[in-house]
């Protein structure tokens, strides 16, 4: 009950309080007014309700001040104080929410960071592989160019034992070829022999001729090969091609008409020929390895002739077939010549100054791809100038399908690895 009265009393006293602060511009500073109008509220109040159980409070009489008096015309300096104070909140909400964003952006800024930081790593990782694998690289770049070396160093002992192969396969050819002469000679000798007896028996027949006086002759001397000793070590082609200590064998012994010589294959001559078209026309229509001798020189050369190709009697100065010899040689190599007779091979500067200028030469070159397509180029005159030149090439009008692509050395010098002497630099 008490609160409740008290609760009510501050009720009416707020009711009063913007009762009086109303009339107070109104009627001024009259205290006896206002005493007389509450005591008349009070005694008509109390007589309209004579009824009912009434209450009735007294309050003092005096002025409200403070929160309580609530004046309904504010004065200009109270609405600029609550705009401004609705401003410094507004400023606030957004002092609040700058605040946050920049919260949020610190905290991407740290995420950030940290993916800054992986991508450090990532790239010092990165740079870490690359330098592994650049020494990877060059491990197997070792590796390669060794085992290349390796089949480099392999292919050349093939080639070693091929060119000593073919030099074996050469010196047993000149063996044959020698018995061969030999049993010719021995068969001359007796045939001979056969003959002398027959003419000495028909000169005892006839007594009465008066014997004509005999001179002396001279001891027929029956030529004897040489003995060869097998030969173990090795021998290079370059000798084969420059054996400047071959003499020419004797020329045979006049043959007699005998009746128990027969004719053989052996009755061809062995050579040495001029050229290979000598030795077909003698009658070696076989393409093989060959002697020849050219005019005005003591020096022999073996060759290999083409007797096949139409019309034959071609003398091989170059032949090129798979790569297995190099041709990457210097100026004394290709002076001498070098590589196999019966593969590839060239056949020497030198040599084929000798060879073509004892006469009118043309030149063949025949080429083939791996499909078997083949193309020919001809040219009507072939020779080389001496070393004094350096080998000046000389060549005449060309024929063929293959394309001209020679005639622009016409009159050129011979240029190898160690000596330069065409018109390039390097």
């Amino acid at each position: 009950i008490m609160m409740t009265t008290r609760f009510i009393c501050l009720i009416l006293v707020t009711v009063v309080g913007v009762t009086t602060s109303e009339t107070q511009e109104l009627e001024g500073n009259d205290k006896e007014k206002d005493q007389e109008f509450i005591y008349m509220n009070r005694y008509k109040r109390s007589s309209d309700t004579q009824d009912k159980c009434t209450y009735t409070f007294i309050v003092p009489q005096q002025r409200v001040t403070g929160a309580i008096c609530v004046n309904s015309k504010e004065p200009e300096v109270l609405l600029e104080n609550r705009v401004n104070k609705q401003e410094l909140q507004l400023l606030n909400n957004e002092l609040l929410k700058q605040k946050r964003q920049i919260e949020t952006l610190q905290q991407l800024v740290e995420v950030d960071g940290g993916i800054v930081n992986e991508v450090k790593l990532l790239r010092k990782e990165s740079r870490n592989m690359n330098s592994r694998v650049t020494q990877l690289y060059m491990q197997l770049l070792h590796e390669i160019i060794r085992k290349r070396d390796n089949a480099l160093e392999l292919s050349q002992l093939e080639n070693k034992i091929l060119n000593q192969t073919a030099d074996m396969l050469q010196l047993a050819n000149k063996y044959k070829d020698l018995e061969h002469k030999y049993q010719h000679l021995m068969s001359i000798a007796n045939n001979q022999t056969i003959i002398i007896a027959q003419l000495e028996e028909h000169c005892q027949r006839m007594p009465s001729l008066k014997p004509l006086p005999q001179t002396p002759q001279p001891p027929i001397k029956v030529y004897q090969p040489p003995t060869y000793n097998r030969i173990n070590n090795q021998i290079s082609t370059n000798e084969i091609q420059s054996d400047q200590n071959l003499k020419v064998l004797p020329p045979t012994l006049p043959t007699m008409p005998a009746v128990t010589s027969i004719p053989t294959s052996t009755d061809k001559p062995s050579g040495p020929w001029r050229d290979c078209l000598q030795a077909l026309e003698d009658g070696h229509d076989t393409s093989s390895i060959y002697l020849v001798k050219p005019e005005n020189t003591n020096q022999l050369m073996q060759v290999w002739c083409d007797q096949r190709h139409d019309p034959g009697g071609w003398t091989v100065i170059q032949r090129r077939l798979d790569g297995s010899v190099n041709f990457f040689r210097n100026w004394e190599t290709y002076k001498q010549g070098f590589g196999n007779i019966d593969g590839e091979y060239w056949l020497g500067l030198e040599n084929i100054y000798w060879l073509t200028n004892q006469g009118n030469y043309k030149l063949l070159i025949t080429m083939e791809d791996w499909s078997g397509r083949k193309v020919f180029a001809e040219y009507a005159s072939f020779r080389l100038e001496p070393e004094s030149e350096y080998y000046k090439l000389r060549l005449g009008r060309y024929n063929g399908n293959a394309g001209d692509s020679f005639t622009w050395h016409n009159g050129k010098q011979f240029t190898t690895l160690d000596r330069d002497h065409d018109v390039y630099t390097g």
